[in-house]
């Protein structure tokens, strides 16, 4: 931060926020004065070195040039950090009222800070800012200094930076650069020291095959996992760092989940390490915010496709509580910051049970985790082209343990979006016990059309998937995908 511009700018800021209209009649137009005050931050021409370059194109108007991220080493928690953004006006907007906006997301896609007003560009009283968008002037750069501190609650490897700008109901549109499909562009990437050295990201989507139940086989949903069923069922393994893929050793849960299936329901069993179980709603809540605190989470996209058309969303926290929705496309809708996510009037008309080894909402002991059971109905999944899958049918779907919007997952995110990103969900092959692949070269099969899927990832020696593990995965049938506004 340029000490010495920035305090006489504050200094001023009462006088100068309050004149109505300048040169113009534009109420966002900045005073002589003002301009003054912020002409360091303003350049007539772009600089040669914009940190880490971005070309995010905001309506062919407002360029974001590029970020640089001080320290550029990695950072813990609780440490303060200078992020710059260069900031190019190709066409003035024309119009009152845009503002820049900036939101620091986790590595699971969670908002831990908005630092909207942070800078000597944006400080204002609420209603403007010092140099908004709307007055910026064609062909001149805008340094955009913004400084914070990580937060405490941080959990993930990574946050992000993301940043647009806005009016009202509405944002710039994004046509070009790194940006989420809601007119957020990807600003900037911190990483975060956890304190442990963590391997190489694994960039494979996980694999699972899951053999369907013997007839008459009978599955008790009391949150113990005790018949013989669950003993020999698919499991994911332990889970991993949701943006790594790396050891999750470090994290504060940890979790595996097993998969069973049958003509009527999924079943899923979480097993989940936490010394200390929180709950914390209230048992009548309708769909609370588990994900705030303790809880597992199942996505599901049935058409195996990772499309993110379509897809599910279910949450069970350890006093047994659901949220459940469905979205039509990724994160969407959804109306911040409180909802509804989705549409939340849908039910997965599951039955749960949870066991809680330990004493619930009661942190000065220790505690081992929790269980949870759930058998999900297929016929919930409505917009399944087909239920229940048949045998060689393939899902996207992952899972997760969470704690204060963070957590850890099966399949790993790897900083492409938020615990939605469906092209990240693991691949679920639905089997039974004599079913094989098609012979490579097989009409119709995948092998002739691609190529047999490596290994099931995360199965334990002995277990159903591991005497399956090379699998061929039927490939859906392509759907046209609208493109990225």
């Amino acid at each position: 931060m340029r000490r010495g511009v920035l305090p006489f700018l504050f200094a001023m800021a009462p006088s100068l926020l309050g004149v109505a209209a300048c040169v113009g009649g534009s109420k966002d137009e900045p005073t002589p004065d003002q301009t003054e005050a912020l002409k360091a931050y303003i350049l007539d021409k772009e600089p040669t070195d914009v940190g880490n370059k971005l070309g995010i194109n905001f309506d062919n108007k407002i360029i974001l040039l590029g970020s640089r991220v001080e320290p550029a080493t990695p950072v813990h928690p609780n440490d303060h950090v200078k992020v710059t953004m260069y900031w190019k006006c190709e066409k003035e907007i024309g119009e009152d009222g845009w503002k820049l906006f900036t939101h620091v997301i986790d590595g699971s896609g969670e908002r831990v800070l908005n630092i909207d007003n942070v800078g000597p560009l944006r400080h204002g009283n609420g209603k403007t800012q010092a140099m908004p968008p709307s007055a910026w002037k064609a062909g001149k750069v805008y340094v955009d200094e913004q400084e914070f501190t990580v937060p405490k609650k941080v959990k993930t490897s990574t946050i992000q930076l993301t940043t647009g700008i806005w009016k009202g109901e509405e944002r710039l549109p994004i046509l070009a650069g790194p940006h989420e499909h809601d007119n957020r562009g990807l600003g900037a990437t911190i990483q975060i020291q956890n304190g442990g050295t963590e391997p190489p990201p694994s960039t494979r989507v996980k694999e699972l095959r899951v053999d369907k139940l013997d007839k008459g086989t009978k599955i008790n949903i009391d949150g113990k996992l005790d018949e013989e069923a669950w003993k020999t069922a698919a499991s994911t393994g332990a889970f991993v760092n949701v943006s790594t893929g790396g050891s999750a050793s470090s994290s504060p849960v940890q979790g595996s989940a097993k998969l069973l299936w049958d003509d009527t329901n999924l079943y899923v069993g979480f097993d989940v390490k936490d010394k200390d179980v929180e709950g914390g709603f209230k048992k009548d809540e309708k769909d609370p915010h588990l994900w705030t605190k303790d809880t597992v989470e199942i996505m599901v996209d049935p058409d195996g496709d990772g499309d993110n058309k379509d897809y599910y969303e279910i949450q069970i926290n350890p006093q047994n509580l659901v949220f459940d929705s469905q979205f039509d496309s990724y994160n969407t809708p959804k109306k911040e910051p409180d909802g509804p996510f989705g549409h939340q009037e849908w039910s997965a008309k599951l039955k749960s049970a949870v066991t809680v080894n330990g004493t619930i909402d009661k942190p000065d002991d220790t505690d081992q985790g929790y269980v949870v059971e759930a058998a999900i109905p297929w016929k919930s999944f409505s917009k399944a082209e087909k239920t229940p899958p048949e045998p060689g049918q393939t899902w996207r779907m992952n899972f997760y343990a969470m704690e204060n919007n963070g957590g850890v997952a099966w399949s790993p995110i790897l900083g492409q979006g938020n615990f939605h990103r469906a092209s990240r969900f693991g691949r679920v092959l639905f089997a039974t016990k004599d079913w094989k692949p098609p012979a490579p070269g097989a009409s119709g099969s995948a092998a002739s059309a691609g190529s047999a899927a490596p290994a099931a990832s995360g199965a334990p020696t002995g277990s159903a998937s591991a005497a399956h593990a090379n699998f061929t995965i039927k490939q859906p049938t392509p759907k046209p995908v609208a493109p990225n506004p």
